[in-house]
């Protein structure tokens, strides 16, 4: 007999996430330089750690022999302070994939549903599928979440509703009154988690006040991440905000010390550096220009992205992706989305989009 065998069913059927393609491991395979390899697959921060978050990083190195903060006082201070919560309104997580996992371990078990959109991101129904509830997947339009399909497809069964915004790997996004129509009829026995890993990135005209939305909807959460415009990815350090009896039920199921000293320190430092996030958003705007500009110019479709990557249809993905990965860039392949015939890639540097391009170009030539 087989010990996998001792796993619930529901768990061996969960196939797992698959990360983007590391830098040091396509050297391996491909025998060559790490340093002449782009990697434009995972939507990381082209300008990498801000001088804050590097300092403050420095300075806690020496107190690594001891345990973090395991509340995280200080990063939750900043957050309140930020985002005019209080301080029971915030839950601290490993990255906010770790926030996500929270949040199924707390409010959903077999016999339960929660509703996602296709193409939404894929931790979604992982989280889901691992707590032994079902997923509900909605049809998407245009690529984007269809919020009035969403919530017609909620059932007696339904403790969560899943919503990326701006969404990953499509970068669509949902507008602020057609999200506050969805809250006001959704059932309030029903969570809303709205996940907004890229809100940065938005200009002002285009984001959403979800927030302030807190004090009326106490069914939401909105979910939040230092990984991609903060430049903290390696230290995985998110958070969620929602009414205090959600809060205190997602710090029941946390594991203790969740989140580490570095990551702590660094993101309190990251959230006073402004003109490190606005020189992020810069090169973001500027690099989304560079790569569709010449998306536009081989006459490639692409989807319109308001996060830091752009999605493109390319025929044979698969093909495309392997000619890339022989010359030393890294782009995210999207057949486990159900895109078989699209790749996204993440805005780099001016430098990394060239070079991106360039082996587009030869690819198409």
């Amino acid at each position: 007999m087989s010990l996998t065998s001792l796993a619930p069913e529901y768990i061996r059927a969960i196939a797992p996430y698959q990360p983007g393609k590391p830098v040091s491991e396509l050297a391996r395979e491909m025998g060559l330089n790490p340093a002449d390899i782009v990697k434009l697959a995972s939507n990381e921060n082209p300008l990498g750690m801000g001088p804050k978050a590097r300092a403050a990083v420095e300075q806690e190195i020496a107190e690594l022999a001891r345990y973090p903060d395991g509340n995280g006082f200080e990063l939750k201070a900043k957050i309140a302070q930020k985002f005019s919560v209080e301080l029971n309104q915030i839950v601290l997580g490993n990255g906010s994939n770790d926030v996500l996992e929270l949040i199924s371990h707390a409010f959903l078990q077999a016999g339960d549903s929660a509703v996602y959109s296709e193409y939404a991101f894929a931790v979604y129904p992982l989280a889901t599928q691992a707590m032994g509830a079902t997923g509900i997947c909605v049809k998407a339009v245009d690529y984007g979440h269809d919020l009035d399909a969403m919530r017609a497809a909620i059932t007696a069964t339904t403790k969560i509703v899943w919503i990326a915004n701006p969404n990953n790997p499509t970068g669509t996004l949902a507008r602020p009154g057609d999200l506050i129509e969805f809250l006001e009829l959704c059932p309030k026995n029903v969570i809303v988690v709205l996940d907004e890993a890229y809100t940065e990135f938005l200009p002002a005209a285009k984001r959403s006040d979800s927030i302030a939305w807190l004090k009326q909807f106490p069914n939401l959460i909105v979910v939040r991440t230092f990984s991609k415009a903060y430049g903290l990815a390696g230290l995985r350090v998110g958070f969620a905000l929602a009414s205090s009896d959600i809060i205190d039920m997602l710090n029941r199921v946390r594991q203790a010390f969740n989140v580490n000293s570095l990551a702590q320190a660094a993101a309190c430092a990251a959230l006073d550096d402004l003109e490190f996030l606005q020189a992020s958003v810069r090169v973001n705007n500027e690099g989304m220009q560079q790569i569709t500009d010449a998306l536009r110019r081989l006459d490639l479709g692409f989807i319109e992205s308001s996060g830091n990557f752009v999605t493109f249809h390319c025929g044979d993905a698969k093909m495309l992706n392997q000619f890339m990965l022989e010359r030393g860039v890294i782009v995210r392949p999207l057949a486990g989305y159900g895109m078989a015939n699209s790749l996204r890639v993440s805005i780099g540097l001016p430098a990394e989009n060239a070079r991106f391009i360039e082996v587009l170009e030869e690819a198409m030539a």
